[in-house]
């Protein structure tokens, strides 16, 4: 059971007959007033909503909002399971829906001063025993992604302040799902980012956990190296991870 926010306003919504077309959004009353089931379909923004093409994502939009430039994504399957439906989960109860998890997480890391974007509003729509997701969230901009630095020019991709950045994050006990280089983001003055958190867990900080997201970010920048050679990649991994274990190592 999610802990109590007094920030949180949950909107059912019913777009059908009997149990089918049956939804919720969860939304930050502090930044909106109401919320629009409408806002999860892109086709609803009109040209204000434009795909995203970058890092590989499907089912995800910039969208031109009121209340500031959003990112909408739907949640997609992968592997085996996406052969049977790309977009439904099984309905375990509201509690377990996924855009709510991943809108009560990012809250959570927000309440801890780390930089990720602010979850703006999360949906579901339940149809019989399953139900498709949505989160619309705060897009960061004039942000770049370690993978593309790194293609762009290795040698100053900002290998040491990715290491603090992820040791940061698991210090606060995050466990990234899918921690890869296209989820960790920068702008001009070398701050950082992390996103796209579905899957995700805070959880006591542990080795184990800790090594495999390291390792699955590794595997991601030797798969995306591009004209780059292996060396030079492990080379400057080991900046990274550097960078990581000095940041651990202070207890902060």
């Amino acid at each position: 059971m999610a802990a109590f926010d007094a920030t949180e306003s949950l909107t059912p919504f019913r777009a059908g007959r009997g149990d089918r077309g049956v939804g919720s959004i969860l939304f930050d009353a502090t930044q909106l007033r109401q919320a629009d089931p409408r806002w999860f379909d892109p086709k609803g923004w009109g040209e204000r909503a434009q795909p995203v093409s970058d890092g590989g994502r499907g089912g995800a939009w910039y969208i031109d909002a009121s209340h500031g430039p959003c990112v909408l994504r739907h949640y997609l399957r992968g592997g085996l399971a996406a052969k049977f439906s790309r977009d439904k989960y099984v309905w375990r109860g509201a509690d377990r829906v996924r855009s709510f998890a991943e809108f009560r997480l990012l809250r959570d890391l927000l309440k801890q001063d780390l930089p990720v974007p602010r979850p703006i509003a999360a949906s579901y729509m339940r149809e019989g025993s399953f139900y498709r997701a949505s989160i619309l969230m705060e897009r960061l901009l004039d942000v770049r992604s370690l993978a593309d630095l790194a293609a762009l020019d290795g040698h100053s991709a900002p290998w040491d302040e990715s290491g603090r950045l992820v040791a940061r994050f698991h210090r606060a006990g995050l466990d990234h799902a899918d921690l890869n280089a296209h989820n960790l983001l920068f702008d001009a003055d070398g701050k950082g980012w992390m996103i796209d958190f579905d899957r995700s867990t805070l959880r006591i900080p542990a080795t184990g956990w800790r090594e495999g997201n390291l390792a699955r970010l590794k595997r991601s920048l030797l798969k995306q190296r591009g004209h780059r050679s292996v060396a030079e990649v492990e080379e400057d991994f080991a900046r990274l991870r550097k960078g990581y274990d000095e940041h651990w190592d202070r207890g902060i």
